[in-house]
């Protein structure tokens, strides 16, 4: 019997965060909305689990219209309560605002937020061979958290810009040998 290799962190016996490291993480994540989503998620995530995160992602997509980034930017004040209210998102008003004025600031990017992330993308990269030799910040990270703070985001700091590009698959951060390792495909929407 073959043993199946995957990344320290997805060695867990909750399927979900299996099935996230497996079939999502690392993958190539594109178009605005689904971008924003990731942006925002990672935003929730700090200071958290991620599979806290990844327990209420439906509940996630149903309060925020589907991250849809026309409609988030459209929230009122009304809508930040009603966020606050809802016991199946994580309730923080930093994070709630961050994503509203995300989704205005997204509106006003000219080649959108998609295009903007994934000019960080770095294919070149080598497989890590242990999660020892994953950084939490890079100097992609760094820039791009300054790239994005330059054009009105919040609550992304280097490290979670690191997250996002590990996330949406601007860095293939599986380990030598996970059964996840995928060559990222870069080309393409």
């Amino acid at each position: 019997m073959t043993e199946i290799i995957r990344c320290a962190w997805a060695a867990t016996a909750d399927t979900l965060y299996t099935a996230y490291h497996d079939e999502e993480w690392g993958r190539p994540v594109r178009g605005d909305d689904k971008v924003f989503e990731r942006v925002t998620l990672e935003a929730f995530q700090s200071g958290l689990s991620w599979l806290t995160i990844l327990r209420k992602r439906d509940n996630f997509r149903a309060a925020f219209d589907g991250f849809s980034i026309p409609k988030v930017a459209a929230y009122t004040e009304q809508d930040v309560e009603r966020l606050l209210g809802d016991a199946g998102i994580v309730r923080n008003r930093a994070k709630v605002r961050a994503a509203i004025v995300n989704a205005r600031a997204a509106l006003e990017l000219p080649g959108g937020l998609s295009d903007l992330v994934w000019r960080y993308a770095d294919p070149s990269l080598p497989a890590p061979r242990s999660m020892a030799d994953v950084p939490a910040v890079t100097p992609a990270s760094k820039a791009l958290a300054k790239d994005l703070k330059k054009n009105g985001f919040t609550f992304v700091g280097p490290t979670t810009a690191y997250a996002l590009m590990q996330a949406i698959g601007l860095v293939n951060d599986h380990i030598e040998g996970c059964v996840a390792r995928v060559a990222p495909q870069l080309s393409g929407r």
